[in-house]
């Protein structure tokens, strides 16, 4: 018997305790290696849904690219076997159509298809009508609009049993990541649809095992819905992202070291006391702005000075000082001197702004 497909949603409101838990290799590659998954993190209870890739958008040709169609009825076979709801990856209407004639109805959008509005909307006309979810990942870069464009394509035909999946994305900056987590986009998607469940997909975000348990610790404490992580019998060995994927015996040790908190604390006495606390946020904040105002005050009155007296707006000897002064300062503040810079950044740009604009007033 096929097993009775579940809504997300349904799960993330009845299981508080636990997030929804997506897991499996990043690629099918025999039953074998599926059921071998799929039991042993069923057996431990960690699991909500068995996720495999068939097809596989490799960045470059001569990759492993997926065993295809093979790879739905070992699926198949798994969830009617073990009563246990499998998800896979469709790029394509024609992906779309072959997993639902294998009675698969669970899918999931990547970040390479979600970049497409055109290969969107044919994989939305090819579920439109059909008992199906769909987790929607965000585009490989950070465009929060395209993020929510796809998933409003699924809403406008009738498909309400939807996530947003976070992966975070793709950027030429250094970093300890594979994919950067940016996590205000995922947040502001939440505030876009309170609604949505956000899953995070802390595989490839870290890029390398070790780091998966700090991100998928993260996300569940940004309050996300659920996580999607790859999960291989011997990542050494598996065909595609083996640097990211876990055992099964890391994996089950991850989720049951995982911290759950309140997203809406009950008690009286905790919800009087974020209140003040919050009260004061509010007084620090009115007068941050009030700061801020003067700030801009007086930028006013040098661009203006400066147009007068043929002065360019721009000068960068005054910006290096700043931009180094603040941060020494943040620093010995013991506040992250990254974030200051990041502050007094936004900060310039208004200041240039300011004075652009009063040089072109005539």
């Amino acid at each position: 018997m096929q097993a009775k497909q579940k809504s997300l949603e349904a799960i993330a409101l009845n299981n508080l305790e636990k997030p929804i838990l997506l897991a499996g290799p990043c690629s099918a590659e025999s039953k074998e290696q599926l059921l071998q998954v799929a039991t042993s993190l069923q057996n431990s209870s960690t699991i909500n849904m068995l996720r495999a890739g068939i097809w596989k958008p490799r960045t470059r040709p001569n990759s492993f690219e997926g065993v295809g169609e093979e790879g739905l009825k070992w699926l198949s076979e798994i969830q009617s076997e073990l009563n246990l709801p499998v998800v896979t990856e469709v790029a394509t209407a024609q992906h779309a159509q072959k997993a639902l004639e294998h009675g698969i109805k669970n899918v999931w959008i990547g970040a390479r298809t979600t970049v497409n509005p055109f290969s969107v909307q044919e994989i939305v006309e090819a579920l439109t009508g059909e008992d199906v979810c769909v987790l929607v990942k965000n585009p490989i870069h950070a465009d929060i609009d395209l993020w929510q464009g796809s998933i409003e394509r699924f809403m406008k035909a009738g498909i309400t049993n939807l996530a947003g999946v976070h992966r975070g994305f793709s950027s030429f900056l250094n970093s300890e990541y594979r994919n950067l987590p940016m996590w205000n986009i995922p947040i502001e998607l939440q505030r876009r649809f309170p609604e949505l469940p956000i899953i995070c997909d802390p595989s490839h975000i870290a890029g390398v095992n070790n780091l998966v348990p700090t991100v998928a610790q993260k996300a569940l404490d940004l309050n996300m819905a659920g996580l999607m992580i790859e999960v291989h019998p011997n990542p050494k060995e598996a065909l595609s992202d083996p640097e990211q994927q876990l055992t099964p015996k890391d994996y089950n040790e991850l989720i049951a070291t995982l911290v759950i908190r309140d997203a809406k604390p009950e008690s009286q006495l905790i919800i009087n006391q974020l209140e003040e606390l919050r009260a004061q946020i509010d007084k620090v904040d009115e007068d941050l702005i009030s700061t801020l105002l003067s700030r801009m005050d007086v930028i006013r009155q040098i661009g203006q000075y400066k147009h007068n007296n043929n002065v360019s707006v721009l000068q960068l000897e005054r910006w290096n000082e700043i931009l180094t002064s603040r941060s020494e300062l943040g620093s010995k503040l013991n506040m992250d001197d990254k974030f200051i810079k990041r502050l007094f950044e936004l900060i310039h740009q208004e200041s240039i702004r300011i004075q652009t604009n009063i040089n072109s007033t005539k």
